[in-house]
């Protein structure tokens, strides 16, 4: 088979032909359809996530077929232990032994891949291959992100890429008030945004139209946390969506005073998969994509590195 493999953090990936991996005990092989390009496969790749198992096929937005017909996706969480404090407490996100998909195992850059059956999802009949890809790491944590907020009514969603594109379907559908925040002077970001139901948009620097009782940032620039918490409404709440920001710098105490919140959000549940997935469809979520034959992976890359991809981008086997 085909595949796109990392062998040193800052290097470009390189086609190689390897044998059809076996799955093991509990496992399925897949042959890959599609495999969503996620600004996290950028961390690795550039060194930020620093203990990747290499050489390394990276990829955890998988769709794929089983041998029996049945299309599953698998997504970051590859495997946990089932028995530490956090898995006993329905906490498995936070499992220390857990290992994902695309840093520890082999991912979904390559024509087959294999997984632990008990993480992957039924992929629902309504979106294709490539449409489905996204919805398995920007659409799973903009979901679990949107759950943090608990039910703010004013939303203000800071970095308009896959996740927010995604996630902001979700917010209108459940009659929430939009706000979108871009990078200073990126109108195209900004039109997406007001195109998917924000009612404003405006440089993610800058103050916002109204108080807001909550924000997600999905960028990973630490200075928009205190950029957020200053037009944040009183017990409003910061959800930190990335694996990976850049330093957060020193706040005044008054930003954060009147109950605000700083919280992060960590990998996914099984239970938040199998929720988003079977709400997806009712929204029901539109993806955009732009998509690349897998032998322009490092294309890929270089495009969302660049912030040029509207959407997501999903790597076509």
């Amino acid at each position: 088979m085909r595949a796109m493999v990392l062998h040193a953090p800052g290097e470009p990936l390189e086609l190689e032909e390897r044998p059809v991996p076996e799955p093991g005990p509990g496992q399925v092989l897949l042959r890959v359809e599609a495999c969503g390009v996620c600004r996290t496969d950028l961390h690795v790749v550039d060194g930020e996530l620093t203990e990747p198992t290499l050489p390394l096929v990276p990829g955890h937005q998988i769709v794929g077929v089983v041998e029996d017909g049945r299309r599953l996706g698998v997504p970051w969480l590859g495997w946990t232990c089932g028995h530490c404090r956090y898995c006993r407490a329905g906490r498995e996100n936070l499992c220390e032994a857990a290992r994902f998909t695309g840093y520890d195992l082999d991912g979904g850059y390559a024509d087959y891949a294999v997984a632990d059956e008990r993480f992957c999802f039924p992929v629902p009949p309504r979106f294709a291959d490539v449409q489905a890809a996204p919805l398995l790491c920007a659409g799973l944590i903009g979901y679990r992100s949107l759950r943090m907020t608990g039910d703010a009514e004013r939303l203000g969603l800071y970095g308009f890429g896959a996740a927010a594109h995604i996630v902001a379907q979700v917010a209108r559908h459940e009659g929430r008030r939009l706000f979108g925040f871009v990078r200073r002077g990126d109108e195209a970001a900004a039109a997406f945004a007001r195109e998917l139901g924000c009612e404003w948009a405006g440089p993610s620097d800058g103050p916002a139209p109204e108080e807001l009782d909550a924000a997600i940032v999905f960028a990973p620039a630490g200075e928009l946390v205190p950029a957020a918490l200053s037009v944040l409404a009183r017990g409003g709440v910061v959800v930190c969506a990335g694996i990976h920001m850049s330093d957060i710098p020193s706040f005044p105490y008054e930003l954060l005073w009147q109950e605000r919140v700083v919280r992060s959000v960590a990998n996914l549940t099984r239970r938040d998969g199998i929720e988003f997935l079977e709400l997806a469809p009712q929204v029901p979520v539109r993806t955009e994509v732009e998509e690349f034959p897998l032998e322009r992976a490092n294309e890929a890359l270089d495009r969302l590195r660049r912030g040029e991809v509207r959407g997501a981008a999903v790597l076509r086997m």
